[in-house]
């Protein structure tokens, strides 16, 4: 019956932009990344028969002038280098951090994440066109100019907003991660006209332990690192504060959003407990606020949450309501799906092959939450301007 499932009509000009290339594998074995992302996301789409021929995109790579517009010219030298020559030498390896277990060198090491990078910036081209664009391969935000970090081999919503600016727009960035959106920050911290916001966890338990402080770039950032277990009423009452002040105070004119899924409850990565119910009823918020939409994708190393989490977010940026109950075809494809990270003493998540939304993880609000959420009101100079 699934071959005659209805279309499900778009209401909203949203375009999904994608490659074959991502049903290769990458990151080689034993990654976190080494899953399927963007390629299971877009089978779990089509299983519903949620996405048109009008609404894909396939994406392009980015230029080497684009690419130095942020990244040094030896750094992409040495980079495309690498890929010709078939590995990395021990001095790319001391330099530029390419080659290491944490960056590991791959077939198609330069042109996997050059496409997402090129991809992000396509939906940056598409927003100025009025359209709001997903680029799921993008949202790697940890990338230095002239080093890999964090998985990042190139830092795609730097160079997307580049082209945002170009435009002449005032651009807010609200990344959703579960790390902090570090790579961005630091590239935007001294343009007034761009301002990063950060939700994140705690440096104390996670990479890259450096940064992401309430008090760190007063003015130039906001970031709210938080601790452990953080649940959905904890989330929902730091982001119902934060997000209209923050849209109040410096009245963006685009909108780009890290949607990182490493925030959910089952990703091996993360230290949250967040469902994908309010990871959408926060990007629900964010598109009917935002005056242009920018989505790129971002960290999340749990397969089956991160392609429910992103078909439910490509439903709402498409204006479409999906079954809860996920189609046979859907839920065969996740149960088909391998990987390294699988882990038989998790907890039970079964219910990820029947549905598509998780049961919600409310909880009580500690009083360290509210703590941190007073002092980045009483103390970051944005509040004091409202």
């Amino acid at each position: 019956m699934d071959a005659l499932r209805p279309r499900i009509v778009p209401q909203r000009d949203a375009l999904f932009i994608g490659a074959a290339r991502y049903r290769r594998t990458s990151y080689g074995r034993n990654h976190p990344l080494a899953i399927p992302r963007v390629s299971l996301t877009l089978d779990l789409i089509n299983s519903y028969g949620a996405i048109s021929p009008a609404e894909y995109r396939t994406g392009r790579p980015a230029s080497h002038r684009e690419l130095w517009g942020f990244h040094t010219r030896d750094y992409i030298q040495s980079f495309e280098r690498a890929q010709f020559r078939g590995g990395v030498t021990d001095s790319e390896r001391r330099r530029y951090q390419l080659g290491t277990l944490e960056n590991p060198y791959f077939p198609g090491f330069f042109d996997t994440p050059n496409l997402a990078t090129g991809s992000s910036i396509q939906g940056a081209e598409e927003v100025l066109q009025g359209r709001v664009a997903f680029s799921p391969a993008g949202g790697m935000h940890h990338a230095a100019p002239g080093e890999a970090r964090g998985f990042c081999y190139l830092n795609d919503p730097v160079l997307a907003i580049q082209c945002l600016r170009g435009a002449g727009l005032r651009v807010l960035y609200w990344d959703l991660d579960a790390h902090h959106g570090d790579g961005v920050e630091a590239a935007f911290v001294d343009d007034p006209e761009v301002l990063t916001v950060s939700i994140h966890m705690d440096t104390t338990y996670a990479y890259p332990f450096r940064g992401g402080g309430i008090d760190d770039h007063p003015g130039g950032a906001v970031n709210l690192p938080l601790p452990p277990e953080v649940n959905d009423s904890e989330y929902r009452l730091l982001f119902t504060a934060l997000w209209p002040a923050v849209l109040d105070a410096f009245q963006p004119e685009v909108v780009v959003l890290q949607a990182g899924t490493d925030i959910l409850a089952p990703d091996p990565l993360s230290k949250f407990r967040i469902s994908n119910a309010f990871f959408w009823e926060m990007a629900e918020r964010i598109l009917t606020d935002s005056p242009r939409l920018l989505v790129l994708g971002g960290g999340g190393y749990h397969p089956i949450a991160l392609a429910r989490c992103w078909t439910g977010l490509w439903a709402i940026l498409s204006g479409r309501t999906l079954d809860d109950a996920l189609p046979a075809a859907g839920s065969a494809l996740l149960r088909a799906v391998e990987w390294e990270l699988d882990d038989e003493d998790a907890p039970d998540y079964s219910r990820q092959f029947a549905f598509l939304r998780d049961e919600a993880q409310e909880g009580p609000v500690r009083a360290e939450i509210h703590q941190r959420l007073q002092h980045l009101v009483t103390h970051h100079p944005l509040w004091h301007s409202l």
